[in-house]
């Protein structure tokens, strides 16, 4: 037997989102039934949405940025109660027996972890996502929300969050350590944030400085403008770690140059092009061109109590239900400071 429960969805690809029902399932021994309260909107929705990285499965319920409070806890669950504040992110499913699933690294399943939405589960359902009032979710792909944390700005860092805080964790940001955030959006933002919590030197670089001011409030020390072209001469050698957040093809050779000997370069933007580097860019400092790609479960509650125990949220703007495809719109605009979410008490009312 299963639920039904209202949703926006994309009808096809490149479609307005608009209002819909969707089943989801009963609950399984170790299932967790979430009434969402908040749904944050990533860029990577509106990708999918537009069908710009492949056949998608429609229609399709995007949001893995979700917030909510525990319904129902099938038979076998005891980690989560009635009433308890969790969020999902962006799978919520995996094989659990290969290396890498007991590894605590979910997002790398040998079988392929099965995505929040635009997805098909092990059981050959279609997932569907946070733009809803309620999903149905394996109890060990929830994460607790901690107190201190309200639900509108914890659903970001389900996504948003644990892209940044995972590679920043991975290559050692901390104090002594110089750390380069390229771009300020819905990552980037988190992404100095976090970092400066973390208690390393932060310097965001960004195509201009109309976003200093916000930048330096958000805990960066400081802030240049790329396409000044000092910039690079200014910074050569500086950084231990670069956060590239943006997703668009870069000079990638200069970023380099702006790393110290053994420094590192982080992609978690995701651009529609191929990037391109000189060899030697690498090879004249020992330096790394690496990627990263989410974070496990229980890295992803790592990063909530971090968030919680520093006061981290994200910036955002509270939106209904009606003004997502508008939302869509600004995102792909850059109109947005610095993420959108969803009341989803709006959806189907």
């Amino acid at each position: 037997m299963s639920t039904t429960t209202h949703a926006i969805a994309a009808p096809a690809p490149g479609a307005p989102l608009a209002p819909t029902t969707i089943e989801r399932r009963d609950l399984r021994p170790d299932d967790v039934l979430i009434d969402i309260a908040y749904a944050g909107i990533c860029h990577s929705d509106i990708h999918q949405a537009k069908e710009d990285w492949g056949q998608a499965i429609f229609p399709m319920v995007p949001g893995h940025e979700i917030a909510g409070v525990v319904a129902a806890v099938g038979s076998d669950v005891t980690k989560y109660q009635v009433g308890d504040r969790v969020g999902v992110g962006c799978m919520v499913d995996s094989c659990g027996e290969c290396e890498y699933c007991l590894a605590g690294t979910e997002q790398f399943c040998v079988k392929g972890n099965v995505q929040t939405y635009n997805g098909v589960g092990f059981d050959g359902e279609n997932t569907y996502g946070g733009y809803s009032n309620q999903i149905v979710v394996k109890d060990a792909f929830v994460c607790r929300i901690p107190e201190g944390i309200s639900l509108d700005i914890a659903a970001p860092l389900l996504c948003a969050g644990i892209t940044t805080y995972s590679p920043l964790h991975h290559w050692g940001a901390g104090p002594g350590k110089k750390v380069a955030v390229i771009g300020l959006g819905g990552l980037g933002h988190m992404g100095v944030k976090i970092a400066a919590a973390m208690g390393a030197e932060v310097t965001v670089l960004s195509q201009s400085l109309k976003k200093q001011e916000d930048g330096l409030k958000l805990g960066a020390t400081d802030y240049y403008a790329t396409s000044d072209e000092s910039t690079f001469d200014v910074l050569k050698g500086k950084f231990d770690v670069i956060l590239n957040t943006v997703s668009a093809k870069l000079p990638v050779d200069a970023y380099l140059g702006l790393l110290k000997v053994g420094g590192a370069m982080v992609n978690v933007g995701a651009p529609g092009e191929p990037l391109s580097y000189n060899a030697f860019s690498l090879l004249g400092g020992n330096k790394v061109l690496a990627g990263s790609m989410i974070g496990g479960i229980a890295e992803t509650q790592e990063m909530l109590d971090f968030c919680a125990e520093h006061g981290i949220g994200a910036e955002i703007e509270t939106i209904s239900a009606d003004e997502v495809n508008e939302a869509y719109e600004r995102v792909e605009n850059s109109d947005v400071r610095y993420r959108f979410v969803i009341d989803a008490s709006t959806i189907g009312a």
